[in-house]
């Protein structure tokens, strides 16, 4: 649905700026679509819909939504564990599905699209354009996040390179070497690049290319945006993405004033304890419930972002409303370094160890970089403490696929009875 010539290169599609009217009725007319063919085709949103009393034709609005409970991360594991592979929300048969991404859970997320157009939008939106040559620097494996990018740059012309995670020297090879103009990735790796780049005696300003960055996985503090956009002359754009519902939910434009929601997902800011939605400004949890992926019949997906919209119209011309931030985390599961930790899995991933007793994970911040320590209490003090740490960060990147920074042993006691099993300690400036 391209527009002919692009609004003067700025608009990717004429859902970015569809009047307000027009938008409710096409929103509300593709949400009973979705729960109609859900209702008939995926056997737990049937039995979901079923339980709550619920018809799918009482499910004409966004604000019918209230009718029916959230699905969260660890439902959605707890289903397809009871019922494999996808937990009776595939709507169409096995074999059409067009990919399947893993997270840690695991969970398997079918996608069932010919082109992923709708992500390209963000990108478009940050000025991505042919000529540019871009460095992706998320996993390409499993993950959902290198492959969607990749396809979404090569849908705004730009040339993309599959750089994937890690490899810092690499990474600032390629980018002197080709010229690149672009990075995909996480802020704080951008960061580890430059800082890399100058310990190795460039000036990146000097002997770089790169004019603009993308972002999402973790946020961009104000402080970081600044240091990149006036220090190293970097246009920088966040979006904010969730695997479980298909990618990319919201996005900023050049005006950097909150992210605009995606047209092609129903996006409710709830009261996390009540289900019940929110009006603009209130701080509530992001809930989503993706219209565009067929194949895929999840309704209401509780993110567990925290966060709060806009309805006030954007200079740049698009008509979503706009995310404001994401402040915080509710439930059991929290983000560190682009990537979920749920409190389940790590418990799983921990105790595994005959040895421990009780654990905690603590999540700071040094410098611009999430950083997580793993206190442990051991039954047994006589234990190869050492041989322990090493195998438990191992047992515990292959499950969780996020490293733990420091494993700190403490005496019997230290930790409560009754404590949090993740404690979130970061504060953004």
């Amino acid at each position: 649905m391209a527009i002919e010539s692009r609004k003067q290169d700025e608009f990717f599609d004429e859902l970015e700026i569809m009047p307000a009217e027009v938008r409710e009725k096409y929103l509300n007319q593709r949400l009973s679509e979705t729960v109609h063919h859900a209702y008939r085709h995926a056997p737990i949103v049937r039995e979901i819909f079923d339980k709550a009393g619920v018809s799918p034709t009482q499910i004409r609005t966004t604000k019918d939504l209230e009718k029916l409970p959230i699905i969260r991360k660890t439902d959605l594991i707890e289903l397809q564990r009871i019922n494999p592979p996808y937990g009776g929300f595939i709507t169409i048969p096995t074999e059409d599905i067009d990919r399947v991404f893993i997270s840690p859970g695991p969970l398997y997320e079918p996608i069932q699209t010919e082109a992923i157009k709708w992500f390209t939008k963000s990108f478009w939106a940050a000025g991505f354009r042919k000529g540019d040559v871009v460095i992706n620097t998320f996993t390409y494996h499993m993950s959902p996040a290198g492959i969607l990018f990749h396809e979404a740059l090569r849908d705004c012309g730009a040339t993309a390179i599959p750089m994937g995670t890690g490899n810092t020297e690499i990474q600032i090879q390629t980018m002197y070497h080709l010229k690149v103009t672009g990075f995909v990735g996480t802020p704080t790796f951008l960061m580890t690049i430059i800082k890399r780049a100058e310990e190795m005696g460039y000036d990146f300003r000097q002997n770089f290319t790169l004019r603009r960055a993308w972002f999402t996985g973790e946020i961009l503090t104000a402080s970081l945006r600044k240091t990149l956009e006036d220090d190293y002359l970097i246009a920088t754009a966040q979006a904010y993405a969730v695997t479980e519902p298909g990618g990319a939910i919201a996005y900023e434009c050049h005006q950097k004033s909150g992210m605009h929601l995606m047209d092609e997902y129903i996006v409710e800011i709830v009261d996390p304890g009540t289900g019940k939605q929110l009006g603009p400004n209130q701080i509530g949890e992001i809930v989503v419930t993706p219209i565009h992926n067929k194949g895929w019949g999840l309704i209401r997906f509780g993110t567990g972002d925290m966060s709060s919209y806009i309805t006030e119209p954007c200079p740049c011309g698009r008509t979503a409303n706009r995310l404001v931030a994401i402040v915080g985390r509710t439930g059991d599961a929290i983000k560190v370094r682009g990537m979920f930790v749920v409190a389940k899995q790590a418990e799983q991933a921990v105790l595994s160890f005959e040895p421990i007793s009780r654990f905690q994970i603590v999540v700071g911040r040094r410098g611009q970089r999430d950083e997580m320590t793993l206190k442990i209490e051991l039954k047994d003090e006589a234990i190869d403490r050492e041989k322990l740490a090493d195998d438990l960060n191992n047992r515990f990147q292959n499950l969780c696929r996020v490293k733990i920074d420091k494993i700190k042993f403490v005496d019997k006691g230290s930790i409560p009875e009754e404590h949090q099993k993740i404690v979130d300690e970061r504060t953004w400036e």
